[in-house]
């Protein structure tokens, strides 16, 4: 029988590349098919710390099954490390995901200094159980930002940004490409061996 994995957020899209990611192997469930799970609030100022409230709450919520939350944003040096943790709410927190690639946008152009704009994109993956940090992993994909939008594939700011080695933006790229070498696939790459060890 298939194991469960329980990935503690709503998104859609989260949910897609990382049962993509891992496969056969794990049958991947989110709060969708959960409804009754209530996260804690994200009160961390690092990705790290709001992964751990994400899982820990989570796992709280589903006795017994592993579940694996992440954290992840998009760091500009240019604007200092922001919109870092607050990736998902840059623009509001009632933004959405366009609105928070207008405002990169615009922050982008009040700057003297020009293109391009060196940045990453960080992942945090917390795998939990019943209230219990079991394992943690980090991985970043460094890259540039655009200033204007470039494909309508991917989600968030892809596409913005340009990975290390490529010309073009994730948000043109395949999904198989960024499954390969996005933030959340490193992360999920170096959880693996956790999750074949618990299922």
């Amino acid at each position: 029988m298939v194991p469960k994995l329980v990935f503690a957020t709503s998104n859609a899209h989260k949910t897609e590349e990382v049962a993509a990611i891992l496969g056969e192997a794990w049958q991947v469930q989110d709060l969708r098919a959960h409804p009754g799970v209530t996260l804690d609030e994200e009160t961390g100022d690092t990705f790290e710390a709001n992964a751990i409230i994400k899982a820990v709450s989570g796992s709280r919520g589903v006795p017994g099954m592993l579940v694996l939350a992440d954290d992840s944003g998009l760091e500009v040096d240019a604007l200092g490390g922001h919109p870092g943790v607050r990736s998902a709410r840059y623009a509001g927190e009632t933004a959405n995901a366009a609105d928070n690639r207008a405002k990169l946008k615009a922050e982008l152009s009040k700057l003297e200094q020009t293109a391009p704009f060196s940045g990453r994109f960080q992942c945090c993956m917390v795998l939990a159980r019943d209230g219990a940090v079991l394992h943690i992993t980090q991985a970043s994909v460094e890259g540039h930002l655009l200033t204007e939008e470039q494909g309508a594939g991917g989600f968030g700011y892809d596409a913005l940004f340009v990975p290390e080695g490529f010309s073009d933006s994730f948000g043109v790229l395949s999904a198989e490409t960024k499954n390969q070498l996005s933030h959340r696939a490193r992360a999920l790459e170096a959880m693996k061996e956790q999750l074949a060890s618990l299922a």
